[in-house]
């Protein structure tokens, strides 16, 4: 199961660099269109698209890599089972949010199919599409803090090292 959940946040991570490269494309395709006198339409908005594909596509590898800012003030200052408590209640509530956050994120990229929902601007897009990274993104990120939450229920969820605080805060 391990190597799974891993799998499975490389990959958004690496569907996150490639919506990364696109979005270079994009951003090269609009500044030579610029400089050799032609419109190519729609680059601002898909540049945005790949923009918000790479950011949530990246959100559960981060997570766990340790690359998520934490304020870990209190945490420090407490020990034993009231540093676990507090661990499993933060844990805790960051899996409902980001359970609501997906189901709300599905549920939007759904009814803009079901609306036929398009982009005002001069693509017009099916929203549904670009909303689609955003849907995946945020389940994969539920699933990343779920298996977070378990690892510490469990005591087995790695603890960070001391330079690794210092990069974090």
């Amino acid at each position: 199961m391990r190597r799974l959940l891993d799998a499975l946040y490389d990959s958004a991570a690496a569907l996150a660099a490639l919506f990364m490269v696109g979005l270079l494309g994009m951003v090269l395709l609009s500044i030579i269109s610029r400089q050799l006198h032609f419109h190519v339409p729609g680059t601002d908005a898909y540049a945005g698209y790949l923009m918000a594909a790479a950011g949530f596509m990246a959100l559960a590898h981060t997570l766990k890599r340790g690359e998520h800012i934490r304020v870990t003030l209190l945490l420090n200052a407490l020990r034993g089972s009231m540093r676990k408590g507090m661990e499993v209640w933060a844990l805790g509530v960051a899996t409902l949010l980001a359970v609501l956050f997906a189901y709300y994120s599905c549920k939007l990229a759904w009814q803009s199919h079901e609306f036929h929902d398009v982009s005002t601007s001069s693509d017009a897009t099916p929203l549904w599409i670009p909303q689609l990274s955003m849907a995946l993104g945020t389940v994969v990120l539920a699933i990343a803090f779920l298996d977070e939450l378990v690892l510490e229920l469990m005591g087995r969820r790695p603890r960070p090292q001391s330079d690794e605080l210092l990069r974090n805060e």
